[in-house]
C-alpha cells in the first residue's frame, strides 16, 4: 500500500508552513471554507505527472508574500523522501524534483506514486462539451500511463505548427507532410494509451460492488481509438491519422485550424441502471456516476500489478452525499487499499469512518490543530 506518512508545505498557496505526521489510514481534512483544505490536495497532486489538480502555473501556487517560491516535502511509506518545488532562478521559473536528497525527474516519481482525484469542478464533465470529457479521461490515462502527458504535448506542439501553416493561406506539401507525420506518430500513441485505459477502466467498473454508486458503460468516439481498441498496430493507426490530416488540408485551411484527429475524440458514458447517456441523468445520478468512475480508476490501478496503489484525492465529495452513501463510499475506499485524502467543512461528515481514518482540522491560517 502506498501512503504519505509525512507532508510538509512551505509557502504553498495559503500555507506559510504546514507539517502533517500521518499513518497509512485515510486522511480527513476538515475546516471552514477558505481554510486551505483543497490547497493540501493540490500540493499532493504536484507529486504526480502533469500540472496538478488545478492545472495551475507554477508561480500561481506561491503564497502571497512568498519570495523564493514554494516547496512540498513528503515521506512515502516511512522510507522514501520526496521534494518538489518552484525555483525562481535567473533563467526563470523551474520545477525542481528531489528523491532521497538527489535530483530526480517526474518519471522517477511516477514509478513511486500514482494519483487519481475528484473535485467539484469536475461535476460538469457530463454536461459540458467534448473537451471537458476528453480532459477528464486523459487525466485518468495519465494516472495509468504517466508518459501520456509528454506524448500529448508533442502532438499539441505539432498541431500548433500545422495550424500556423494553415493560417498563412498557402500550404507547402513537404512541410505539411513533415508536421503531419509528427502529429500522426504522437496521435497513434495517444489513441493506443486511451484504448488501453478504457479497457482497464471498464474492467474496474465491472469489478466494483453493486451499490450506491452506479456503474457506467464507456466508449471513445474517435477513429484512431476505435482502431486501437480493435488491435490495430501503431503503424496502421499512424497511417490512418496521417491520411485524414492530408485529405483535410483544404477544409482545415478554410477553418484556420485542424478539425480532425485525436484532439477531437469524445468520451461517452451510459448510466447503466437506466441505459441513458450520462448527460441526460439527474445531477445526483451524475455525481454518483462520477464517484463510481474515480473508484473504478483507483481499483484498476490497484489491481494492474504495474505499480503502487494510488493516492485517492476527493475534494468535498462527502458533503453532497447522505449518511448511507457516505458510509458506502468510506467502506469502498478502505477496501481499495490506497490512501485516500478527503475534505469537508464539518468533522461529522467523516464519522462513518470511525477509527479507520485520521482526522485533521485545518484552520484559516493553514496550520493543523
Amino acid at each position: 500500500m502506498t501512503a504519505l506518512t509525512r507532508l510538509r508545505l512551505t509557502d504553498f498557496r495559503s500555507h506559510a508552513s504546514l507539517d502533517l505526521k500521518l499513518d497509512a489510514r485515510p486522511v480527513c481534512l476538515w475546516g471552514s471554507n477558505g481554510a486551505g483544505k483543497t490547497n493540501v490536495l493540490e500540493a499532493i497532486s504536484q507529486l504526480g505527472p502533469g500540472r496538478g489538480l488545478r492545472a495551475a502555473a507554477l508561480p500561481d501556487m506561491t503564497r502571497r508574500g512568498g519570495e523564493t517560491g514554494w516547496t512540498i516535502s513528503a515521506t512515502l511509506d516511512d522510507e522514501r523522501k520526496i521534494g518538489v518545488g518552484l525555483d525562481r532562478g535567473t533563467t526563470g521559473n523551474k520545477r525542481t524534483i528531489r528523491l532521497d536528497g538527489a535530483p530526480a525527474t517526474a518519471s522517477d516519481l511516477a514509478d513511486l506514486i500514482r494519483i487519481v482525484w475528484l473535485t467539484p469542478a469536475m461535476d460538469s464533465v457530463f454536461r459540458g462539451g467534448a473537451s471537458e470529457r476528453r480532459r477528464f479521461f486523459d487525466r485518468q490515462v495519465m494516472a495509468h500511463i504517466p508518459g501520456h502527458g509528454s506524448v500529448s504535448s508533442r502532438y499539441e506542439k505539432a498541431m500548433r505548427e500545422r495550424n500556423a501553416l494553415l493560417e498563412r493561406g498557402r500550404v507547402d506539401p513537404a512541410w505539411a507532410d513533415a508536421i503531419e507525420g509528427r502529429m500522426a506518430e504522437a496521435g497513434a500513441l495517444i489513441a493506443s494509451h486511451r484504448a488501453r485505459v478504457l479497457t482497464a477502466l471498464q474492467d474496474g467498473i465491472n469489478a466494483r460492488p453493486e451499490g450506491y454508486f452506479p456503474k457506467g458503460d464507456l466508449a471513445l468516439e474517435g477513429e484512431a481509438e476505435r482502431l486501437a481498441g480493435e488491435g490495430a498496430s501503431l503503424f496502421d493507426i499512424q497511417d490512418q491519422i496521417a491520411e485524414v490530416l492530408a485529405k483535410g488540408r483544404y477544409r482545415d485551411q478554410a477553418a484556420g485550424r485542424t478539425l480532425s484527429g485525436p484532439h477531437r475524440t469524445d468520451l461517452t458514458v451510459i448510466h447503466r441502471p437506466t441505459g441513458a447517456p450520462a448527460g441526460e441523468a439527474s445531477t445526483g445520478q451524475q455525481k454518483a456516476l462520477l464517484i463510481g468512475l474515480i473508484l473504478a480508476s483507483a481499483r484498476a490501478l490497484s489491481e494492474d500489478g504495474a505499480g503502487p496503489s494510488p493516492l485517492i484525492l476527493l475534494d468535498e465529495a462527502a458533503a453532497h452525499l447522505d449518511r448511507d452513501r457516505r458510509a458506502a463510499l468510506f467502506d469502498e475506499l478502505i477496501e481499495l487499499g490506497g490512501q485516500a485524502w478527503l475534505t469537508g467543512t464539518e468533522e461529522f461528515l467523516f464519522e462513518a469512518f470511525e477509527d479507520r481514518a485520521q482526522r485533521v482540522e485545518v484552520e484559516a491560517d493553514g496550520d493543523p490543530v
